[in-house]
């Protein structure tokens, strides 16, 4: 497998960046909500990865489409158009209000107006935008999404896109057993479906400190006795599943084949015991 460097990443270090990167994040995932059809499991809410950033991809506007992308290697807003149209502005720790503010003023300027409450960005202050830790931050989340599409790659029936989810700066997919869960509404495919869920969190407060994770809904009664993997352990504090410190991986040259040994681990345990 090829060699991947996941760079040290502590959340202290970059805890007030990171509460700008949510920030503009927030805004983009409500700006692409607001204008796309909706989609299961919310993922008209959702951004993506792409090379330079996180991304809106093409969202239908009318006869056009429209594609915001927050660049993090230029730390630019960059809009463009199906019709040939760009606008860019500099990022550098605005507040998350001054963000949705200049956002809001460059959609406008391409005829692009979407219904987004600037009330949600009021709170927020700025100012902290540590460039070396996006960029240590972005080199982990690349190879992370790519290990993501691999692993999704391997699995049978259906799964969701991998998707970076501006609530809680979660990279993560999702597997469908393709059953619907007894008693529950078929026609809410949030509390039907049995699903498992892998992703990476940059750290929360219950685990305050990047981590992967792999979760079952509903959960298996015999997964939290599954024999896992070194360096994973089975997490029950507020929400179960099987988690793995990203400090674990850290400079480790055979972290590509470590993490996907971990979430195919419990993913066939999962579906083992779902069927």
């Amino acid at each position: 497998m090829t060699p991947y460097h996941f760079p040290p990443l502590p959340l202290a270090a970059w805890k007030a960046t990171r509460g700008t990167l949510h920030g503009y994040a927030q805004v983009l995932g409500e700006v692409r909500a607001a204008l796309s059809p909706r989609q299961k499991h919310s993922s008209h809410r959702s951004l993506r990865v792409a090379a330079a950033g996180l991304t809106t991809t093409a969202v239908p506007d009318g006869a056009r489409t429209f594609e915001a992308l927050l660049d993090l290697g230029s730390h630019r807003l960059v809009v463009t158009s199906s019709r040939g149209e760009q606008w860019q502005q500099p990022v550098h720790g605005q507040s998350a209000a001054e963000f949705y503010d200049q956002a809001m003023a460059g959609l406008a300027l391409l005829g692009v107006r979407p219904t987004v409450d600037r009330a949600k960005f009021a709170q927020g202050s700025g100012g902290a935008y540590d460039t070396e830790a996006l960029a240590r931050f972005w080199l982990a989340e690349t190879q992370i999404d790519g290990l993501l599409k691999r692993f999704r790659g391997e699995l049978r029936g259906e799964t969701g896109d991998v998707q970076f989810w501006p609530h809680g700066l979660d990279l993560a997919m999702l597997w469908f057993s393709g059953r619907l869960i007894p008693g529950k509404d078929p026609n809410s495919p949030r509390d039907a479906d049995e699903q498992m869920n892998f992703g990476f969190s940059t750290g929360d407060a219950g685990i305050p400190e990047p981590y992967f994770y792999a979760t079952a809904y509903p959960l298996p009664a015999a997964l939290p006795s599954l024999a896992l993997p070194a360096g994973v352990v089975w997490h029950n504090q507020g929400w179960q599943g099987a988690v793995m410190r990203y400090a674990t991986l850290a400079e480790d040259p055979h972290a590509g084949e470590r993490l996907l040994n971990y979430w195919r681990t419990v993913q066939r345990a999962g579906e083992g015991e779902m069927r």
